[in-house]
């Protein structure tokens, strides 16, 4: 790996880069992939190009993301540049290893484009990663004859990290060359299975809440389950079948979902509220849809909780509710009484969806 510098200030990358020599690279720390293109990822020459590129990164929006610190690097002599990445494959039940010599942009774009550059293996967890799968690999992914044994040393190393850290993916973009033969992982993105945080601590030290989207983080403090996909219109259900089938129905309507929302079985009013608060804290959700169903969940309280978080926060975003199950007739009279104008009720699924994204196209006011 190159050597690096941590920075927080456009003073401390000036004086990191002059410790570490030049030319060197100032990157933006967000957990997020499209640093460069965002314009995250800069070349400097001398210090005071270090210290510019710095103040210039620092404070910058990505992709929803503020940037709060930078690493320093040295810049490396890059002759190749390859794709490298160990990802859980929950359908095959194993590991996967994959290796492309079309490093440097996303792997779905080299699917996309180049679907035969992309070798892959499945490794069976109880024997482990073998040396000659590191040299198989290396030797279908079409790399450069010379560097496929320190490639396939590489990719066992990064499998053993993989098994090492509980981690779900680690991705190497790009796994370079340099002209003097050397293989060396220029950049990497890692995720850890958070179940098995607690048997990684030093995993779980590395937590930055500053690095975190500000929804999920708050979601978090909360115990709600929520991701944030980056679309419109706000999605709330209880359990994450129902929830995850709202997302295909919204989008076949022709919606975008602003993200996953599971409030869990069982949700009482308070829970309601404090949910909904986490969903609108995203500026971008133009409206809402509720999608209850009724099992261990009660349509009163869901309808109690809706009214509460009226009365408690501002909603300026119209909000489709659909209530079905466990005292569903108690929770829809409870609302038409309440005479809210925000609230557009649905008897089904497919009904609210079509609404909520006519809702949202049209910025229609609550």
């Amino acid at each position: 790996m190159p050597e690096g510098k941590r920075a927080v200030t456009p003073q401390d990358a000036r004086q990191a880069a002059e410790e570490l020599g030049f030319p060197v690279v100032v990157k933006a720390q967000v957990q997020i992939g499209g640093r460069g293109k965002a314009g995250g990822i800069k070349i400097a020459k001398d210090a005071d190009e270090a210290e510019a590129h710095a103040e210039a990164i620092l404070g910058m929006d990505i992709r929803g993301l503020t940037v709060h610190e930078l690493w320093v690097e040295r810049a490396s002599d890059i002759a190749s540049e390859y794709y490298a990445a160990v990802v859980f494959d929950r359908g095959a039940k194993q590991p996967l290893v994959m290796l492309s010599s079309q490093g440097g942009m996303d792997i779905e774009q080299i699917s996309e484009e180049h679907p035969d550059a992309i070798a892959r293996l499945h490794v069976d967890p109880l024997v482990g990663f073998l040396p000659f799968q590191g040299r198989r690999l290396a030797y279908e992914s079409g790399i450069d004859p010379d560097v496929i044994r320190p490639v396939g040393q590489m990719l066992a190393k990064l499998y053993n990290a993989f098994v090492k850290l509980d981690a779900m993916l680690i991705e190497v973009n790009p796994l370079i060359v340099t002209s003097d033969r050397e293989v060396v992982a220029l950049d990497a993105k890692v995720s850890v299975d958070d179940n098995a945080l607690g048997r990684q601590p030093e995993v779980a030290e590395m937590r930055n809440l500053s690095a975190e989207d500000p929804q999920e983080q708050m979601a978090k403090e909360r115990g709600i389950t929520y991701v944030k996909l980056g679309g419109d219109i706000g999605i709330l259900g209880n359990g994450a079948g129902l929830v995850m089938s709202t997302l295909d129905v919204v989008a076949q309507a022709g919606g975008r979902p602003a993200n996953f929302l599971d409030v869990g079985g069982g949700a009482k009013a308070e829970e309601i509220v404090q949910a909904l608060e986490v969903l609108l804290s995203d500026d971008q959700v133009r409206a809402v849809l509720f999608n209850i169903f009724g099992g261990i969940t009660r349509g009163d309280e869901v309808a109690r909780g809706i009214l509460q978080a009226l009365e408690e926060i501002e909603v300026n975003v119209p909000i489709v509710v659909r209530l079905d199950g466990t005292n569903d007739v108690e929770g829809r009279k409870i609302l038409a009484e309440a005479d809210a104008p925000q609230l557009h009720p649905a008897k089904t699924m497919l009904e609210a969806a079509d609404m909520v994204v006519e809702l949202a196209k049209s910025g229609a006011p609550a």
